[in-house]
Parts: C-alpha cells; sequence; structure tokens
C-alpha cells in the first residue's frame, strides 16, 4: 500500500470511476494524490516486487520452516496473505544468480592445453636434440629407421593434424576435413552421402577444431563459461518438468491439478535457492577462515534439502510414510535422469554458441 496522501476528489485518475473508500472498485487503483517524491518511487518499487510490508518476511518463513504448508494453503485458496509464489520465485532466484555469479567465475587458462609427447618428449624437445641424439630417437618412432628434421616435421605436422576436438559421430573421421570446402567436395563426388542435419554438425566440427587445434583448454574454458551461464536456463526449464513428474506420480490423487504439483516445486526450488546462497555464504566465509568445520555445515545443508524434499512431500501430499518414501525415491531418480538429459541437451548448445 502506498503511503501518498489520499486524494479529495473522488474520481479514478485511472478509469474515471466514482470511488467509493480507498480503491477503485472498477480497476482497484489506490485513490492518491499523483505527485510522488524520488524516495516514494524508490520504496514503491521494492514494496510491490516484494511486498516488504510483512508479506516477504512471513512467505519466507513459512517456507523454510513449514515444508509444504504454503503449497496447501495455495491450493486452499488462502493467498492474499503470502507473497505470490511466482514473484518470490523470481525474486530469490535473482538474487541466488547474481550472488553465484559475482562469487564465481572461472580463472582463465583453468584448463591446460593438450601437450603432444612422443616416447615422453614433446615434438619441440625432440626438434631441438643434436644430430646424433635426433637420429637415433626417431628410429624408436620409425620402425628402426632415422628420420631426417623435414621427414621429422612432416610426420609431427600429421601428428598434429590428426588431433582435434570430436563432439559429433560422423559416420567418417572428422580429421579428414581440414575446411568445409574439402567436406563439400567429397560430399559432391557422391563418397560420403551426409543428410543435412550431419552436415551441420561436421561444420560446426570442422570449424571447432580449425579454431582450437592443440587449444583444448581454451575450448574446454569457453564451454564451461558457457554452461554457467545457461545454468539459470537449466533450472527453468526443469520447473515444470519436474512438476510433470509429480503429476505422474500422483495421478490417481485427483483432487491434484498440475498447477497444484507446479506450486509446490516453485515452493521447493525457493527453498533449494535460499539454502544454496547460505552455502555460498558460508563457502566464501571458509576462505577467509579456513575452518573445516564449515565444510561439514555446507554438506549438512546439502542433506537439508533433501529431507526437506521428503517432508515436504508428506505434509503436502498428505499420504502414508512408506508411500512417501517410495515417491520419494522415484522423484529423485527421475530428477537425475532430467538433469542428466538437460546438461547435455545445453553443453550441445554451448558448443553451437561458441
Amino acid at each position: 500500500m502506498s503511503h501518498l496522501s489520499q486524494r479529495k476528489e473522488t474520481n479514478c485518475l485511472n478509469c474515471g470511476t466514482e470511488v467509493i473508500g480507498k480503491y477503485c472498485h472498477n480497476c482497484g487503483q489506490e485513490n492518491t494524490e499523483p505527485e510522488e517524491s524520488f524516495w516514494h518511487l524508490v520504496s514503491h518499487f521494492f514494496n510491490d516486487f516484494t511486498h516488504f510490508d510483512g508479506k516477504f518476511f512471513s512467505t519466507l518463513k513459512d517456507i523454510i520452516f513449514r515444508p509444504g504448508f504454503l503449497s496447501k494453503e495455495y491450493m486452499k485458496g488462502k493467498r492474499a496473505t503470502y507473497l505470490n509464489p511466482v514473484r518470490m520465485y523470481i525474486f530469490t532466484s535473482f538474487i541466488f544468480f547474481l550472488v553465484f555469479f559475482s562469487a564465481y567465475h572461472l580463472p582463465q587458462n583453468v584448463f591446460k592445453n593438450t601437450v603432444i609427447t612422443l616416447k615422453g618428449k614433446t615434438i619441440a624437445q625432440i626438434d631441438s636434440l643434436p644430430d646424433a641424439d635426433f637420429q637415433n630417437f626417431t628410429k624408436l618412432l620409425n620402425n628402426g629407421e632415422s628420420m631426417r628434421r623435414q621427414q621429422f616435421s612432416h610426420y609431427a605436422d600429421s601428428i598434429r593434424n590428426s588431433g582435434g576436438l570430436h563432439f559429433f559421430y560422423s559416420g567418417k573421421s572428422i580429421k579428414n576435413y581440414k575446411s568445409r570446402e574439402e567436406y563439400d567436395s567429397v560430399i559432391a563426388t557422391g563418397k560420403v552421402k551426409d543428410g543435412w542435419l550431419r552436415r551441420r554438425l561436421t561444420y560446426k566440427e570442422i570449424e571447432i577444431n580449425n579454431k582450437y587445434r592443440n587449444k583444448e583448454g581454451a575450448f574446454l574454458s569457453e564451454l564451461v563459461t558457457s554452461l554457467m551461464h545457461h545454468f539459470p536456463q537449466m533450472l527453468f526449464v526443469s520447473l515444470p518438468f519436474v512438476a510433470l513428474i509429480l503429476k505422474l506420480l500422483y495421478n490417481r490423487r485427483k483432487k491434484f491439478y498440475y498447477v497444484s504439483h507446479a506450486i509446490f516445486t516453485i515452493h521447493l526450488y525457493i527453498f533449494v535457492f535460499i539454502v544454496f546462497l547460505i552455502e555460498i555464504g558460508l563457502d566464501q566465509l571458509n576462505h577467509i577462515i579456513a575452518w573445516r568445520g564449515i565444510d561439514v555445515v555446507i554438506n549438512l545443508l546439502g542433506l537439508l534439502i533433501l529431507f526437506y524434499l521428503y517432508k515436504a512431500m508428506r505434509n503436502f501430499y498428505e499420504q502414508r510414510r512408506f508411500k512417501t518414501i517410495v515417491k520419494y525415491i522415484l522423484l529423485l531418480f527421475s530428477f537425475l535422469f532430467l538433469n542428466v538429459l538437460l546438461f547435455l541437451i545445453f553443453s550441445f548448445i554451448s558448443v553451437f554458441q561458441i
């Protein structure tokens, strides 16, 4: 509610309807003076977004200490007392990812590039050997026959070119194609008959291999960074699928509609965000004081999420302990499978965005 002065006039400034009381019965706008200070503007935005007039903290308290309670209240139609679950999800996820990306970022050169070695020596080390040692060493690589340095140079180039990063099965080794033009020429001859999708995959693999040849570390850094930035989308996409899994698990409970399961999942995710925020704070504190007990607390918080899920299912769906445990285990395995599948999909997307 606004803290602005109420207007003496009774016409609604939004729709023109005669107002009886503080709010227009037609459009719901509060009948207050339109002039407001900058502080009123800021506080109105903050209150409107989080309802810090008591709703936010009461909702937060019930989510943390009463698993499944708010979802049950929502089903009963008791919604004005608590913050809207979608709004609460947006707010907590925004805070979580803001803190997450501020606290964690991938250092440069965290992954080392692959160094090609032959018989325990790098190509550069072999090439720098004195002539006599060079001749003796190359005999180990060439069935007892020594190589000239020019021969070894071609041999080393073939080793380098045979490397690369392989992501998609293309029926034929990608090392045979150094460019799109070379691949297209092979397609034109009819020797390789790849469909539209196979061609797109091969084109991308050629592009990545040319860009990151012998620089696997740089590629992995970009891939992990891209996956980290897809983390919010992965969680958001998983939400309706978790609700669908719950719908299938409780399909015989006719009073629970899909939306009921979705609200339950949203409240669960909000709790997870809160626990993760606490864990991030403890982890950052651990960097300062380096106390092993903090790691124990972080691990216990992870177990708390599992316990919370069980209690929330038990309280919200009101089934006996044995049935709840069985469905709890099925939900965990389904969630694991779902996340592996989403990880693979978003990894695939990330590769194409690099």
